[in-house]
This record gives C-alpha cells, structure tokens and sequence, in this order.
C-alpha cells in the first residue's frame, strides 16, 4: 500500500477565524471522520479547536 493512501497529510484549520493552521498525518483506518483538536493559537494567544479542512 502506498504512503499516502493511509496516512494522509491534513490541514488542521483554526476556528477562531485567524487563519492559523497546523499539519499532521492520520490514520483513515481509525479516524474515518474529520479530525478536530484542541491546539495553541499564536496568532489569538489562546488554546482553540483546530478543524480538519480537504
């Protein structure tokens, strides 16, 4: 299986509207869904959920 059918890379958007925005691999296997974690915001100052995008 190739590496990228698996994991693939995600951008992880912030919901607090600045723009920010982190990057990751998850398993589709386990995380079928949109993955949504609670990350530090530079830009607010804060911690924020981060919200898978596509």
């Amino acid at each position: 299986m190739a590496r990228n059918e698996l994991r693939p890379v995600v951008r992880l958007r912030s919901t607090a509207g600045t723009g920010h925005t982190y990057v990751t691999r998850k398993n589709r296997r386990n995380d079928p869904d949109r993955m949504v974690l609670r990350k530090f915001d530079p830009v607010a100052g804060r911690h924020v959920e981060f919200r898978e995008e596509r």
